[in-house]
């Protein structure tokens, strides 16, 4: 990963209480740092290595400030060793990655879709939503932040998936990324 790519992460994560100075002294963290494996019991699994090598790496930091109405998440994702100068989806999920792309679940919603899958923009959208779309740079290394104003629910946020390209926003298709190529463990909240 490039000095830059990990000095905006690390500095976007860290003004994230400036963002709503409101909320007080309140917080809490998780981070997750793994290697993709091709191994379904492993952290991090790849689905797809040719989109993403075994190997290559993945951090993910979920901050958590405030309560209440003053709720605010943060999360960042870091990827490291994947192809250079592509774009990738990536969005927290509901369940724990397992042996089929399928096997995390669904978007986590902070208000939940009562029609799954869920393509309604009404829903699938990035303030209902935690999306962490990014783009590698000629390393192969990326990051995004994406920043809610509420608080993942205890026990229903579990994993992140990186997707096969950016997720789109229209009626219909709203929130779909193109295939599962890679999933990590993260016990948000």
């Amino acid at each position: 990963m490039s000095i830059a790519t990990a000095a905006v992460l690390t500095a976007s994560l860290a003004m994230a209480p400036a963002v709503a100075p409101s909320m007080g002294a309140q917080s809490t963290s998780v981070t997750v740092r793994a290697h993709f494996t091709a191994s379904p019991t492993g952290e991090a699994v790849t689905h797809d290595p040719a989109l993403v090598p075994e190997g290559s790496r993945v951090t993910v930091v979920e901050k958590r400030y405030g309560s209440g109405k003053d709720a605010r998440t943060v999360v960042g994702l870091r990827l490291a060793g994947l192809l250079p100068d592509r774009t990738y989806g990536a969005h927290v999920h509901t369940k724990p990655c397992g042996p089929k792309p399928a096997d995390s679940g669904p978007h986590y919603q902070n208000v939940p879709d009562p029609v799954q899958p869920s393509t309604d923009p009404a829903y699938a959208n990035p303030r209902n939503e935690v999306w962490l779309d990014l783009k590698t740079d000629a390393d192969g290394d990326g990051s995004s932040v994406a920043r809610v104003n509420w608080h993942v629910r205890y026990g229903q946020a579990r994993s992140v998936v990186v997707h096969e390209h950016k997720t789109h926003t229209e009626p219909g298709q709203a929130g779909t990324a193109g295939a599962r190529l890679a999933c990590v463990n993260v016990p948000l909240a």
